[in-house]
């Protein structure tokens, strides 16, 4: 049974008292009555369902080691500074990713499977060159993460269709020149209820106010001050059990970013320096911040109540003056330099 997670969750050694999790396997158990939580809610609640088998990668795709063991190396020690030619490679892959996420976004409608919009990015990495870095990393079994409503993150796509009112995020990280790029939104499936509205915009405006905090001399620990109060001052609660991180010849790597301040933790009055890059994903949850994992699987993370989140992420550059955002949109850089302009 694996219920430590190794995937965007925080490594520290005492994590599991900060941050309790659970395992379970029967996901019943905790959720005494599917139907009266249908009932209270204007979604469906997110049961296991089938899935089908790993999709194998062609031998020209260059591949990180993992995929051919699935075990995952120790975690660096230390937090890299990129060099100028190692961000050119990094804005290329980040780029990528983001085209490849905002492609699978068109896809998603009513009806659809998340394991459709899995082997559609599976292909689109292939088409394009480049590995899909959640595929057998520490043996998870597919090339995205797709978590609706209930399930709060690590979601396997399965064969259960897109149902009217879903929220569900897609979390794509791709592997190619020798780095990864990471990147994930939260999506309305047709007419979603003014809560689950709320709480993706939200979400989003958590994320954006967390990047706001990114600049050389500035503590770690004020991204996740940030994403806190903004969550909390809209009546949302952060799930802390799961953390950005650096990212590039690795796909996981020092610094922890934590999504809720985190005083007493020696990394988060780290300070950011020029050349270092990092994800930050914060999930915002419309009940408890408290998740449990599938024992089944060993990954799909749900909420304790049957309650839904919400979750964005990007892939971001400490610059001289501030940082730079790696797998921003053209949609989104537009938006941002009408911002400056106005």
């Amino acid at each position: 049974m694996r219920i430590n997670l190794t995937y965007c969750i925080y490594h520290a050694s005492k994590a599991s008292k900060v941050f309790p999790v659970r395992a379970f396997s029967k996901i019943e158990s905790r959720y005494p009555s599917v139907n009266d939580i249908n009932k209270r809610h204007k979604f469906s609640l997110v049961l296991p369902h089938k899935t089908t088998p790993v999709k194998g990668i062609p031998d020209h795709i260059q591949k990180p080691p993992y995929a051919f063991t699935g075990v995952v190396g120790p975690k660096p020690l230390d937090i890299d500074i990129k060099t100028e030619e190692q961000i050119a490679v990094m804005r290329d892959t980040c780029q990528l990713a983001r085209k490849i996420l905002d492609s699978a976004g068109r896809h998603l409608k009513v009806g659809v499977t998340t394991d459709e919009i899995d082997e559609l990015v599976h292909q689109m990495c292939i088409d394009n060159g480049a590995y899909p870095s959640p595929l057998m990393y520490n043996h998870f079994p597919k090339s995205i993460c797709t978590s609706v409503n209930n399930v709060a993150c690590h979601g396997i796509p399965d064969l259960r269709p897109l149902e009217e009112g879903d929220l569900i995020n897609v979390d794509i990280t791709i592997y190619k020149n020798g780095v990864h790029g990471d990147v994930s939104k939260t999506y309305l499936i047709g007419a979603v209820d003014e809560k689950g509205r709320q709480l993706v915009e939200v979400t989003e405006k958590c994320l954006y106010a967390g990047i706001a905090q990114c600049r050389p001399g500035q503590k770690f620990l004020a991204i996740g001050t940030a994403i806190r109060d903004l969550a909390k001052a809209n009546g949302f609660s952060v799930i802390p059990a799961f953390c950005g991180h650096g990212i590039g010849h690795e796909f996981h790597t020092p610094p922890d970013i934590v999504h809720i301040p985190l005083d007493g933790c020696e990394s988060q009055h780290v300070t950011m320096k020029e050349g270092m890059t990092f994800t930050i994903e914060p999930i915002l949850s419309e009940g408890t911040d408290m998740i449990a994992i599938l024992e089944d699987d060993g990954w799909t993370a749900l909420s304790e109540d049957g309650s839904r989140s919400a979750q964005f992420e990007h892939t971001v550059l400490i610059t001289s003056g501030g940082c730079e955002i790696l797998t921003i949109s053209e949609e989104e850089l537009k938006s941002e330099r009408k911002k400056k302009d106005a």
